[in-house]
């Protein structure tokens, strides 16, 4: 190499190193910038999501906590903390935050409940058996897989455990009726454990919004008693 081509090789390369110094600084301002606004976007979404429930001016808002997909590692949950109008009814309760479970994550690729599902009725029996039924679309658009139906049960559950203590076992039906398994993997014959703390067992009788009379619910074949005995226990996501 000449001593000329290698003077321009090393003005170059000084040339180089100053542009980086200048640009990198300039480089990691936007990015920070675009991780406040990204950050901004999100507690927007979050803000908005609380008006998905019909606000009730006698219900103070109460810290929830919601879980859904973690975004770093696969199969595992988080806790997202979010603002909302609870009733102290603990069906009413129950309701609001299963709703809002459902509404979604604001990343939608954490979602653990399909778009679609929606819940249809919640009951609460006075031992703290909790039957959740959910529309047809919880079973037909949750992904077939054990992972994946077992996120979608134990979201359910641990978002229960977090924000309705009342609440010990879960059994989950599908539009009025029991399903062997909820996406052809997760058995949903057995009983789902939700909190099993002695201290919160339920002391008071069941709320008028709790599981309808045995006669009544029995005049319709094929479908559950809310009024009969839970089933064998079971760990969320795991058989019986």
């Amino acid at each position: 190499m000449t001593p000329r081509w290698r003077t321009r090789l090393l003005v170059g390369l000084a040339l180089a190193v100053v542009a980086a110094a200048i640009y990198f600084p300039i480089l990691r301002r936007r990015v920070q910038r675009a991780a406040r606004l990204q950050q901004q976007s999100e507690e927007q979404a979050r803000r908005e999501l609380t008006l998905t429930l019909p606000a009730n001016p006698g219900q103070p808002r109460v810290k929830t906590k919601l879980f859904w997909a973690s975004s770093t590692e696969d199969g595992v949950l988080v806790p997202t903390t979010v603002d909302l109008p609870l009733s102290d009814d603990p069906v009413l309760r129950a309701k609001q935050v299963l709703n809002t479970l459902l509404a979604g994550p604001v990343d939608t690729e954490l979602r653990t409940l399909p778009p679609d599902a929606a819940l249809l009725e919640f009951y609460l029996l006075p031992d703290g058996t909790a039957i959740a039924d959910f529309s047809e679309a919880l079973a037909t658009s949750t992904p077939s897989g054990i992972q994946s139906e077992q996120l979608a049960v134990d979201s359910i559950a641990r978002t229960l455990e977090a924000d309705v203590p009342q609440v010990r076992r879960m059994r989950i039906l599908i539009h009025g009726q029991e399903m062997e398994t909820l996406a052809g993997h997760l058995d949903l014959m057995g009983t789902f454990v939700v909190n099993m703390n002695p201290a919160l067992a339920p002391t008071s009788r069941p709320s008028a919004t709790s599981a309808p009379a045995a006669d009544k619910a029995s005049a319709e074949p094929g479908k559950l008693t809310p009024g009969t005995a839970p089933g064998k226990l079971a760990q969320p996501g795991h058989k019986p």
